[in-house]
């Protein structure tokens, strides 16, 4: 199981997959704003890559680490699993979220320089509007819900296509266009693109998603029960 497997291993698995999928999300956007000045057209490619993306980095990752590459699902997995002998610890939550925000970082770095502009640009586009935060609280309760749920009726194996599935769906039917990943959010503060989010957005953001989480792993547990014993943990 993930959880067995080394630390440090685990803790490069989140990294890397968190760098990735930053790297799709923004690459994706930026290669699409180069592309199409229609706003539908960039948001169709942006979203259909960052599905695809996302889906294929849990499958990679999910043997190694769980392949959580998102600090709520990670602290949602930590909460559920806190009496299990396999659980992760406080050290390891802190570990795997730190590794997911440094990736992340590394990411949109990266897609900034394979597109030949000067890395370390904050983004400008301001998102602090309260139905963008419902937006964002909606859509981190649902992916959480989603994982949660498959978990809890042993349909964990469908989590990659599953989430890759919601979040491409849910880039269009939210406000927000479905950040739902405090890392990810931190990351994409460092490209001024349609993708991005202004520095000053984030504890908005931040917050709503920690409280989608919440109500995400409310909604699961009243409408699976908790957790089986034994079960494989899902990964998202």
């Amino acid at each position: 199981m993930a959880t067995e497997r080394a630390l440090p291993r685990r803790a490069v698995a989140e990294s890397v997959g968190s760098a990735a999928l930053v790297a799709v999300v923004v690459g994706s956007g930026l290669h699409a704003s180069g592309l199409s000045d229609d706003i539908g057209v960039r948001l169709l490619a942006n979203s259909l890559a960052s599905a695809i993306g996302l889906g294929l980095l849990i499958a990679l990752f999910a043997p190694v680490s769980g392949a959580h590459l998102n600090p709520v699902v990670t602290l949602c997995v930590w909460w559920t699993r806190r009496r299990a002998r396999d659980g992760l610890t406080g050290r390891e939550v802190v570990v795997y979220i730190a590794a997911q925000l440094a990736g992340a970082v590394a990411g949109a770095l990266l897609a900034e320089a394979m597109f030949g502009r000067a890395p370390g640009s904050w983004s400008t586009q301001v998102r602090s509007d309260g139905h963008l935060l419902l937006g964002e609280t909606v859509a981190t309760a649902g992916l959480v819900l989603l994982i949660q749920g498959l978990d809890r009726i042993g349909r964990a194996s469908l989590t990659p296509v599953a989430v890759a599935a919601y979040i491409g769906a849910a880039i269009w039917f939210t406000s927000s266009g479905s950040f739902a990943n405090p890392a990810a959010t931190v990351g994409r503060s460092l490209t001024d693109s349609f993708t991005g989010i202004a520095p000053a957005s984030l504890p908005g953001f931040i917050a709503a998603q920690l409280v989608g989480g919440l109500v995400g792993a409310g909604l699961a547990n009243l409408l699976y029960g908790r957790r089986p014993p034994g079960a494989e943990p899902a990964a998202g």
